[in-house]
């Protein structure tokens, strides 16, 4: 006992040095523990502990009320019982005692703070009568006790006139009880086999039994007292037995029972918003508290020790004694100081339960971060919580019809040790973190005192109670991730942001100091908005395929750009950066918010894309949607109308042509520059770029549009994996998963087609994913816009795959090269002419040279096609535009033939993807310095190549996404 009261003390005085602190590091209005804890750990921790604690205090109120009848019924006025069962009858006046201590509660804070002296008073003298008594308690004065061997009896069960016979004698109230008129030999054999023997209950202090009692002993099993495998009596009346227990003792348990007597520290706590300086009185009154709990426990202990009997000691209800109080037995001059300061201490400590519970109850709904809780934060025109009151005392009641205090006990101590647990945990991590607001006036604590009282807490929490213990902290993690999913909106300024960017800090130069290896490359997305009206975010289902893209786990930033100078708008970034958030929140998409103002929208995106991010951890994948007024602007070259016939829209360019003179340059802004200048500067910085084409029709959550049918990934430049590291990512979405994937590798004519499809097949299989697998071949001028361009791409993928274990080996670029290349030597040898295949190595100089698709060095690469070819070729209803009498420039027919290819590639496309869920296509590179005419010619060829697609995804890598097949 003096262990468990060393123990528990210890922990409320190291929490209470901690709680001081924190009550003395500013303000602390209504709450009390909840808002010391909730400020200095933030809202999540503070609601769930907020509500452990709440719920703490409402049970121990229950523990209280059950507390008081029971010493009532069993001790002060036994004839009042109504059933011979102790439970029905503590139910029955405990919900009569909850309700007179209810009214007084609702009354109001003043009436109970004036009950209160009383129950101070009944303590003080309920202590003195005590202690007087230890000290004049002797041999002749104590209370006669029996055993037979090593069974306590009961005493009254052995009084004939008036006088108790501890005797073997046959005709003995022992013989009868035990041999006499029984069936059970077994219990005569016990009376048989032992002797009977009397000796004073509470012999004194002088009497030498603090010596026998201090030394280790056994605990105590339920049955019958001092018997470690008691025989039973058959079905002897529960009236006739001897002493029982009714449970088996141990010290966890005893921690469990014994620990909610010192939680008092916190009830000045609950009460600081009725308090003239809590800042000062919680502190203050605390550390007395403090002082004064560890005094009389521990007196009390070491001299119950010295004055009762070890058995005596062990029998809980004090049957042996008729009974009887063994402390009321002590009391000088009477045992009823005893018996009613007691049962009046009871009622005063629940009472300041139920007056606590509902005020901390309201201050948590007031905050208004659990938003199930808004109901509650009402008060009444005097300030009083009356709907917290009144579920305070329906849940209460609920505890009270429980009915069992060892029942009650453990569960209160695992929400008191966790309330405590975490005060120590706020002081521990604010001092360690040093934050510039932690100024606390209270100067004795440390961080290591604060720690030590954490461990403590933890600690008896699984020695009292393991399976309470777990139970405790799912509701307090419940609560947690809670409030987390409904996004607490509330920010303190607590010391977890603190920990957070202290951890983050130490985490982003980790991450700074080394590029992260191949294996490792997730896709980290800056997603560009275009800000609208008021500021409002445009295609914002740009933000659902983002969402859809999240299994990889990777950054997300969203970003957008204010055109404007900043002295004038920069204000406008706050509701500009609230509209999108709260966009972002309706789309349950979880990210980093950056804008910036720009004079020039253009200039604005270049620098935003050059600059998001800190360090290490930066977006390598910039996403926008596909421009969808691009078409509006006026042609830069309209006396050149020779690709017009291939335009799939001829008649709507032909009507734009002639129109008015316009501003070019403000249609050119308005329509695809933004969306040129991202794919360049991304291409510079080494971005890969994602574009949604017809983003609106992409499935969205709100409806549930969940996709059947099939991705089909047209990969046509294997670019390292970064299309079927896509592809994989959207599967495993549920909007995705149902669908198929379908992977169409493009081969030249004069590759060999069935060795590619087994290679492919192969090497899908090894990345562990499954998909179809076709091989679709083109003629080289079809695929001359995708080529043009390969060499400075597969350079940086040799530099990645040069990390990555011989993973190159197993590069299917390197194999279709190796093919290649085996098959232009073997051409060679035999005298013949190496096939033109668009990246030969007489022309890799010049591809160096201009690394984008639309120039003259890449034209050159191309295989002559003169008109004749053109006019041959079905080209549908484009075909009489082909037929105009057109002197053709050099440039005329390198667009001809740009655009010429992307309809045959559209029509294949259409052909084997027209019913496809999402088409995900590479998408070819601009030429790399603005030109007004080559960039309207790019945005012509890709609305050609994706005509008639529904959904398309059109990806364009920087050549360092390699998806590896090792683990």
């Amino acid at each position: 006992t003096l262990m468990i009261v060393l123990a528990c003390c210890t922990c409320t005085l190291l929490t209470a040095i901690s709680m001081s602190a924190i009550a003395t590091n500013g303000r602390v209005p209504a709450g009390g523990s909840y808002f010391m804890i909730s400020r200095s750990l933030g809202p999540e921790f503070g609601s769930a502990v907020g509500v452990l604690f709440y719920l703490a205090n409402t049970v121990a109120a229950a523990m209280y009320v059950v507390g008081a009848i029971e010493i009532a019924i069993k001790y002060i006025v036994p004839q009042a019982a109504l059933f011979e069962d102790f439970f029905n009858n503590a139910r029955i006046y405990g919900l009569i005692l909850l309700a007179l201590m209810g009214i007084c509660v609702m009354i109001g804070i003043r009436f109970v703070s004036k009950v209160a002296p009383i129950s101070l008073a009944c303590v003080l003298i309920s202590i003195l009568s005590l202690t007087i008594g230890f000290f004049v308690s002797n041999d002749s004065s104590s209370p006669r006790m029996c055993a037979l061997g090593s069974r306590l009896l009961r005493t009254k069960d052995l009084m004939e006139n008036g006088t108790m016979q501890c005797t073997k004698d046959p005709s003995g109230p022992i013989y009868r009880l035990y041999c006499q008129n029984q069936t059970d030999s077994e219990a005569c054999q016990y009376f048989m086999r032992n002797e009977a023997s009397a000796f004073p209950g509470i012999p004194g202090i002088a009497s030498g039994v603090f010596v026998k009692n201090f030394l280790p002993s056994h605990y105590t099993d339920a049955g019958y007292l001092y018997d470690s495998n008691p025989p039973e009596l058959g079905d002897k009346a529960r009236g006739e037995e001897p002493s029982m227990a009714d449970i088996s003792t141990s010290l966890i348990m005893l921690i469990g029972i014994y620990f909610p007597s010192v939680t008092g520290i916190m009830a000045g706590s609950n009460r600081s918003g009725d308090l003239a300086k809590p800042h000062i009185s919680i502190p203050r009154g605390t550390q007395r508290n403090c002082a004064t709990i560890p005094t009389p426990d521990i007196a009390s202990t070491l001299l119950f020790a010295a004055n009762v009997d070890g058995r005596l000691l062990r029998d809980k209800f004090g049957v042996s004694l008729d009974g009887k109080l063994v402390a009321a037995l002590m009391a000088w001059p009477t045992e009823w100081l005893i018996l009613i300061g007691s049962c009046l201490s009871t009622v005063g400590a629940g009472l300041q339960s139920l007056t606590g519970a509902p005020r901390l109850f309201q201050a948590i709904a007031a905050d208004s971060v659990i938003g199930l809780l808004a109901p509650f934060k009402v008060t009444t025109a005097r300030g009083e919580p009356f709907r917290a009151q009144l579920l305070t005392l329906s849940m209460c009641a609920a505890g009270v019809l429980i009915a069992d205090i060892d029942a009650l006990t453990p569960l209160i101590s695992q929400f008191f040790l966790m309330c405590y647990g975490f005060v120590n945990m706020a002081t521990c991590l604010n001092s360690l973190l040093s934050e510039p607001s932690w100024r606390p006036s209270f100067r004795y604590y440390h961080w290591t005192t604060s720690s030590l009282g954490f461990l403590f807490c933890l600690g008896l929490m699984f020695m009292s109670s393991w399976y309470f213990a777990i139970l405790a902290m799912f509701i307090a993690v419940a609560i947690y991730f809670y409030v987390q999913w409904k996004g607490a909106t509330i920010e303190w300024g607590d010391a977890t942001n603190g920990l957070q960017l202290s951890a983050a800090k130490k985490a982003l130069l980790s991450v700074d100091e080394k590029p992260p290896h191949a294996k490792n490359w997730r896709p980290q997305l800056l997603v560009l908005l275009e800000a609208g009206d008021n500021l409002k975010p445009k295609h914002v289902c740009l933000l659902d395929l983002l969402s859809q893209l999240k299994a990889g786990r990777g950054l997300t930033i969203v970003g957008s750009v204010i055109q404007g100078m900043v002295y004038d708008h920069y204000a406008d970034l706050d509701d500009a950066k609230a509209a999108l958030r709260s966009v972002m929140k309706a789309k349950r998409v979880k990210g980093i918010v950056k804008m910036i103002v720009s004079q020039d929208v253009v200039q604005g995106i270049e620098h935003l894309v050059q600059s998001a991010g800190l360090g290490g951890l930066e977006h390598n994948c910039v996403m926008m949607s596909f421009p969808t007024a691009w078409s509006s602007a006026v042609p830069p070259s309209p006396q050149s109308q020779a690709w017009i016939g291939v335009r799939f829209h001829s008649a709507l360019l032909q009507s734009a042509a002639m129109q008015a003179p316009v501003d070019l340059k403000r249609h050119h802004a308005e329509a695809y520059d933004k969306f040129m200048a991202v794919i360049r500067v991304s291409a510079v910085c080494g971005k890969a770029v994602l574009v949604p084409k017809n983003v609106d029709n992409f499935p969205t959550k709100f409806p549930d549009q969940k996709q059947t049918g099939t991705i089909d990934l047209w990969w046509i430049v294997h670019d390292g994996g970064l299309l079927l590291l896509l592809a994989h990512l959207l599967k495993r979405n549920k909007f995705w998963s149902k669908c198929r994937l379908r992977v169409f590798t493009v081969a030249q004519t004069s590759d060999n087609s069935v060795e590619m499809r087994t290679f492919m097949c192969s090497y899908i299989s090894q990345l562990r994913m499954e998909a179809d697998v076709e091989v679709v071949e083109l003629q080289t001028a079809i695929m001359s816009a995708y080529t043009a361009n390969r060499t400075l791409s597969m350079t940086n993928r040799c530099e990645v795959l040069s990390q990555t274990d011989s993973q190159g080996l197993a590069d299917p670029q390197v194999f279709v090269d190796n093919l290649r290349d085996m098959k232009t030597a073997a051409e060679t040898a035999a005298g013949g002419t190496t096939a033109t295949s668009g990246h030969t190595n007489g022309d890799l100089s010049a591809e160096m040279e201009n690394q984008y698709t639309f120039s003259a060095n890449a034209a050159r690469q191309e295989p002559a096609l003169d008109q004749q070819q053109f006019a041959t070729k079905p080209i549908n209803h484009q075909q009489e535009a082909l037929n105009i009498s057109i002197e053709y420039s050099s440039r005329d027919t390198q667009i001809l033939r740009r655009m010429h290819s992307a309809v045959q590639l559209n029509e294949i496309l259409k052909k084997k993807s027209a019913g496809a869920s999402l088409v995900v296509l590479n998408m070819p590179g601009p030429n790399a310095v603005p030109d007004p005419t080559r960039d309207f010619h790019y945005m012509e060829y890709l609305e050609a190549l994706t005509e008639g697609l529904e959904r398309v995804l059109l990806v364009r890598g920087s050549g360092r996404e390699v998806v590896t097949i090792s683990q």
